[in-house]
């Protein structure tokens, strides 16, 4: 009878165990892979699972992988939080993929710690890193040369670089970047991209030896001593400049650009609140220091404030006020159009 007991008591046990890990809420998490997979998995997402008693999965993909499947998925939606950069973001935002963060968060909202140019509209996606497209240039060619450092996006005319500049195809947010920015100081906009294409045709091309958008490739063509200078992005000059190799990123007199990581409460999660919770503790101060120290990111929390030495390498403080923003609603109106245009006129 003893035995019989006891056989009853640990599957009940057994039972309740199962079930109990039945209940144990999944958190979906779509977003970048690679290092910045590997520094969620390993550093940030522990610390999570455990304060809230949750499975997070993270499903790995570029912005537009990761847009592509919340379209696929619209009926029947698989993910809880999807982060993209700032493009795919606000495309996300207009076909009805996001939700409210504002209205799933009390008046003391960590909404209200970002930069403006962070909180997306109708507070549908929050910025969760900053990270400034600009210029790259490996500094002891330019030394050795007794070049002045690049400056300016009209650096890219120069015809002392010719064959030794990398500007990534405009599939790729930083090419987009360099071409609206070549719109704007030539008389043009994002609603009139023509001056961009002009000068793109005429003065840069014959300087540019590869529109590769690949980092590695770039990295590469450094290394190689096959270009002095890029259009590129402050967090991969800071890891290509962590091996030791002599390259600096420059913030344009006419301003970098503010390539915003933004974070997608996902429409028809099934664990709303719980999507919630995990984009705020992004943006909570520890987590928005170790992203700004493994990733390069500048913060989005104005709040946060980053030791002298790790606030020179990234998007942070009086950097930040100078950044500009695209009008994202009109270039993805037209971006593919831009696209075959540059296909014909420029990466021919």
């Amino acid at each position: 009878m003893k035995r019989k007991l006891m056989v009853c008591a640990v599957m009940a046990l057994s039972t309740a165990a199962t079930v109990q890990a039945q209940d144990k809420p999944t958190l979906y998490l779509g977003a970048y892979g690679g290092s910045f997979e590997s520094i969620f998995r390993d550093s940030i997402i522990p610390a999570f699972e455990k304060a809230h008693d949750v499975d997070i999965v993270y499903v790995p993909g570029n912005s537009t992988d990761t847009l592509a499947k919340l379209q696929a998925q619209r009926n029947d939606q698989q993910m809880d939080v999807a982060i993209m950069d700032d493009g795919p973001t606000y495309q996300a935002i207009n076909y009805g993929l996001c939700q409210s963060q504002a209205q799933a968060q009390a008046q003391d909202s960590s909404l209200d710690a970002l930069y403006d140019f962070a909180r997306f509209p109708d507070d549908k996606a929050a910025g969760i890193g900053i990270i400034a497209g600009g210029l790259a240039y490996n500094k002891a060619i330019f030394d050795e040369e007794g070049w002045a450092a690049p400056d300016s996006w009209d650096d890219l005319r120069d015809e002392r670089f010719a064959g030794a500049i990398n500007v990534p195809s405009i599939s790729n947010s930083y090419g987009l970047y360099a071409l609206v920015m070549m719109a704007r100081m030539n008389g043009g906009s994002e609603s009139d991209i023509e001056p961009g294409f002009k000068v793109f045709e005429r003065d840069i091309s014959p300087n540019v030896l590869s529109f590769t958008p690949s980092p590695g490739k770039t990295s590469e063509l450094y290394q190689n001593h096959e270009i002095v200078m890029s259009v590129w992005g402050s967090g991969r000059v800071q890891s290509l400049a962590d091996t030791g190799f002599p390259i600096e990123f420059v913030y344009p007199k006419e301003g970098a650009v503010a390539l915003v990581q933004g974070a997608c409460l996902v429409e028809g999660s099934s664990h709303a609140d719980l999507a919630q919770a995990f984009i705020d503790y992004l943006l909570t101060p520890d987590v928005q220091v170790l992203l700004a120290r493994e990733r390069g990111n500048g913060p989005t929390n104005k709040q946060v404030e980053l030791p002298e030495e790790l606030a020179a390498k990234v998007p942070y403080g009086d950097r930040v006020a100078n950044l500009v923003t695209l009008d994202w609603d009109t270039v993805n109106e037209n971006r593919q159009a831009w696209t075959n245009l540059w296909n014909r006129r420029i990466e021919r």
